[in-house]
């Protein structure tokens, strides 16, 4: 019978197995929450949190409280009857995320009863020998025994130290501790009229089995044996004189240790299943030290200690303000937060990626299409030098950044050769012969061209300046065969020379893209003598040498 109830309790247990690991949670609280932390720990809370020291300070966790109630059994010289009943209650904390103290008091009541007669055992035995007569009347030790115990127990947590899963909703533990015990034994060796049971004992011994040793039911014997005695529990049972007494009970040391498993019901209550064996320096929780030896007459001092085993189902409550403390620690995974940032770092401090980009264009190696990228060159999305009218010549090269399609292609410069329309071939000969009175195609009249002022320090045409720009622009179609000077001042130094620049660009980029001049007929010039800086005067350069284009004198002043 005891077997099937264990068998009951294991079933239970394997129930709450199953559904603790089909329920997990995640973590429980912000690793970088300062009101979590101790004072005395917060100097590392706050060098965790500069990243100047690598692990998290362990916060504040609630205490644990329980009861509990089971079935208790002493395991000695007399067998035990069924499992009878006991309570305990507990205060538990968490010293860190596997390992915890707990303070426990138990109270437990447990009985036995004999189905095999003794007839020399109780020889020695102080209390027995006082009511039957030894060798002659059979006993059947029985006793109820009355035990207290106080311990303090570390408990190991086994299983919340996860790797492949936050964290269960089950908590398997080990533990083991030492404590005091007292104990009061009592013997039901008389019935209600105050004579032994020896005539009851006699009657058993005849009907169950002459000779005492080769009962085949017993059951059938502890049944009749208590139902032909009363439930008094009588008689003191015999004590150890020697043994330190609180009291008028006896006090004994105990060490203890067992195993259970809780289950967590939400973040302040969970149940626990629990199995506690404590093993006590007494031969006498039992009330019998002395016992027989096979079928002989010898009886022999027992050597070992009695011990008592507590089987129990609580109920805990963790208590603590949430807002202050996380939950009991055997609860929380310690790898779920090493974890969590390695998947979503909240808290390291990452370095800035380095991509390589090899030819300097803005675009990394592994995106660009065109490694090799001279420098300077303008790119697309994709590396690629910019060529706006699409002839094959990058802008950066391109003296002619817009050639029409009808006069593709075109030369290394970018720039393409239009083909003269048949109507243009007498206007052409005209001018070269100088028919329209300027003089021929080979001689410049343009005249004078208006300067165009900049404001302040801007290398922006402003409306007045592009409508000089039109004006010159139109001269500049009326005369074909003339180029033009476009003279920038200021050589003071490089941030004058740099403006100057940018100014002189400015203008002929204008004429150039949106009014359609060849570029060709433009003489760059900056940093010149002699002007004003802000003033940028255009010119007959007809006859004159020099370049239509001019890389930027101090790039990295250029203003934009």
């Amino acid at each position: 019978m005891i077997w099937k109830k264990y068998a009951v309790l294991a079933g239970f247990l394997l129930a709450l197995l199953s559904v603790g690991y089909a329920q997990e949670s995640a973590s429980s609280y912000d690793i970088r929450d300062s009101s979590l932390i101790p004072a005395k720990r917060i100097p590392q809370h706050n060098e965790f949190l500069n990243n100047a020291y690598p692990f998290p300070a362990l916060p504040r966790n609630m205490y644990e409280i329980g009861v509990k109630g089971g079935l208790s059994t002493v395991s000695g010289d007399v067998r035990a009857w069924l499992p009878t009943w006991g309570f305990g209650v507990h205060v538990r904390k968490a010293l860190g995320y596997t390992f915890s103290l707990r303070l426990e008091y138990d109270y437990m009541v447990a009985k036995g009863l004999n189905w095999e007669p003794s007839y020399y055992g109780y020889a020695a035995n102080t209390v027995l020998k006082q009511i039957y007569t030894a060798g002659t009347q059979p006993v059947f030790y029985n006793y109820r025994t009355t035990i207290q115990e106080v311990s303090i127990q570390g408990v190991a947590t086994l299983n919340n130290i996860r790797f492949h899963k936050a964290k269960s909703n089950i908590a398997i533990y080990l533990l083991g501790g030492f404590g005091f015990m007292t104990y009061s034994t009592l013997y039901n060796a008389l019935d209600a009229n105050g004579q032994s049971y020896a005539a009851l004992y006699q009657q058993a011994v005849a009907q169950f089995g002459p000779g005492g040793f080769a009962y085949s039911d017993r059951k059938q014997i502890r049944d009749f044996l208590k139902s032909h005695m009363d439930n008094t529990f009588e008689t003191l049972a015999q004590r150890d004189g020697s043994q330190p007494t609180l009291g008028s009970t006896p006090i004994r040391p105990i060490l203890t240790g067992g195993g259970g498993i809780a289950y967590k019901i939400n973040e302040r209550f969970n149940i626990a299943l629990e199995d506690k064996v404590t093993v006590s320096k007494t031969d006498l929780l039992d009330g019998q030290e002395w016992q027989e030896t096979g079928s002989t007459t010898v009886h022999a001092l027992t050597p070992k200690d009695d011990f008592y085993n507590f089987l129990s189902l609580g109920l805990n409550y963790n208590i603590g303000n949430k807002a202050k403390r996380v939950e009991p620690l055997w609860w929380i995974n310690p790898l779920d937060y090493a974890y969590s940032e390695l998947n979503a770092p909240k808290h390291m401090k990452l370095p800035k990626p380095i991509l390589d980009d090899a030819d300097g264009d803005g675009v990394t190696d592994q995106f660009d299409h065109e490694p090799n990228t001279p420098a300077g060159c303008p790119v697309d999305t994709h590396g690629v030098s910019r060529d706006t009218d699409g002839d094959g010549v990058p802008d950066c090269k391109d003296k002619e950044l817009i050639t029409p399609t009808q006069c593709q292609p075109v030369d290394a410069d970018g720039v393409g050769k239009c083909p003269d329309p048949a109507c243009c071939k007498e206007i052409n000969a005209k001018l070269d012969s100088g028919a329209f009175g300027q003089g021929g195609r080979g001689r410049c009249s343009i005249g004078d061209l208006p300067s165009i002022v900049f404001k302040g320090r801007s290398i922006t045409l402003s409306k007045d300046g592009k409508a000089l720009a039109s004006t010159i622009a139109e001269k500049m179609r009326n005369n074909p065969a003339c180029k033009v000077a476009v003279i920038g001042y200021g050589e003071s130094s490089k941030s004058a020379q740099q403006l100057s620049w940018d100014r002189v660009n400015e203008v002929i980029k204008y004429l150039v893209e949106k009014e359609g001049i060849n570029s060709d007929r433009f003489i760059f010039r900056y940093g010149q003598t002699g002007g004003d800086e802000n003033t940028i005067d255009i010119k007959d350069g007809t006859g004159e040498e020099g370049p239509n284009a001019v890389p930027a004198p101090h790039p990295n002043l250029r203003r934009r």
